[in-house]
């Protein structure tokens, strides 16, 4: 699948205003032929910043030991931001007013794509769901959510633009998960 390059745009426009981000600089240089795109794992490098896709909502019941807390999620966060020396974290996530207002709080870096209402009129929610995941897909390092499309979609992403599978295929914990298994690398064929 490729997103639509009025999206991709407006996801470009943003990262290059609020993160410091561009083609150019991160090495994420597109085709819009992907089958074109054949480049060498790990030639990417990324915005300096952490793109964060935390899924709450119906992942909090239905995936309950797979999804951590506010709290467990800003504690993964700082210890990412401080390891690969990021000022900002972009954070694509579909939490309910007061989380958002706690992540903000809690994380002073903390970037979001806010569309004005003229803008979910025109890209609707899917819409804004791709601009938030180009986003991601553009970051020095993605943690995203277990056993989510979204995440899933960035992680193919990045893949097709030659980040390392280790700044790629990451997950959030629960907060009690004992084991935590990361997701699996599906390399692209083409």
């Amino acid at each position: 699948m490729v997103f639509a390059k009025h999206l991709r745009v407006v996801g470009d426009l943003f990262r290059a205003k609020y993160l410091n981000s561009t083609d150019e600089k991160d090495r994420t240089q597109y085709n819009e032929d992907w089958e074109k795109m054949k480049v060498k794992l790990g030639t990417a490098i990324g915005g300096p910043y952490l793109g964060v896709h935390l899924r709450r909502r119906d992942f909090i019941w239905g995936h309950r030991k797979d999804v951590p807390s506010i709290q467990g999620a800003v504690k993964k966060i700082n210890s990412l931001m401080k390891l690969h020396k990021l000022e900002r974290v972009f954070v694509a996530t579909d939490a309910v007013a007061d989380e958002i207002e706690e992540l903000k709080r809690l994380l002073p870096g903390m970037v979001r794509f806010e569309p004005s209402w003229e803008e979910v009129e025109l890209y609707k929610d899917g819409g804004i769901a791709i601009i938030d995941q180009w986003i991601c897909t553009h970051s020095r390092y993605f943690i995203g959510t277990s056993v989510s499309t979204f995440s899933f979609r960035i992680h193919e992403e990045r893949e097709i633009l030659g980040f390392d599978p280790k700044t790629t295929y990451n997950r959030f914990c629960g907060d009690e998960e004992k084991t935590c298994e990361q997701p699996t690398h599906w390399k692209i064929v083409y």
